[in-house]
């Protein structure tokens, strides 16, 4: 039962991430590797989350840091820049419920002026939604870059080799 939850989540990931990277058109060989990278991303923050009682802004980073690495590595597979990769595989994660929450207790708020009781319920849950929100997305920004900073040179020579392989050719 619960390969069969793990198994869903990644299933569901990998469908979103093919789904975003469609958006951005990138080469058909990234296909892949981007509903690989999101799959294994979200099922790494579902495992955190579920079974080792992790928040849902540590689990992102250590997810995002799987798909930051993982796009490194598969980028110099396929020559295929970093972020045609990781951009994609990271959107699934983005926590739509808590910005949905947000904007949703933002118009709560704004709609009941004359109670002040409710006022501050709303903006109680404005603010926790957001800083959920904010800081998840900012974990996820650095997981993801991490790499980057880490190996500069490998990061920004994935397709330059290709490039260079061609010349060779020629």
């Amino acid at each position: 039962m619960i390969a069969i939850d793990i198994l869903s989540d990644a299933f569901f990931a990998a469908l979103a991430g093919i789904g975003f990277g469609a958006i951005s058109d990138p080469p058909m060989r990234a296909f892949p590797s981007i509903a690989m990278l999101a799959a294994i991303g979200h099922a790494c923050r579902y495992c955190l989350m579920t079974f080792l009682g992790f928040d849902i802004a540590t689990a992102s980073l250590f997810g995002a840091v799987i798909i930051g690495f993982g796009s490194l590595w598969l980028g110099g597979k396929i020559y295929c820049p970093m972020t045609v990769l990781y951009i994609p595989a990271l959107l699934p994660m983005i926590p739509g419920k808590f910005a949905y929450n947000m904007v949703f207790s933002l118009l709560m708020f704004l709609q009941t002026m004359d109670t002040p009781a409710e006022r501050a319920k709303y903006m109680e849950m404005f603010f926790s939604n957001g800083i959920v929100t904010s800081s998840v997305i900012f974990m996820l920004a650095v997981g993801a870059t991490l790499p980057i900073f880490l190996l500069p040179h490998k990061a920004f020579s994935l397709t330059r080799h290709n490039v260079i392989r061609k010349r060779r050719r020629s």
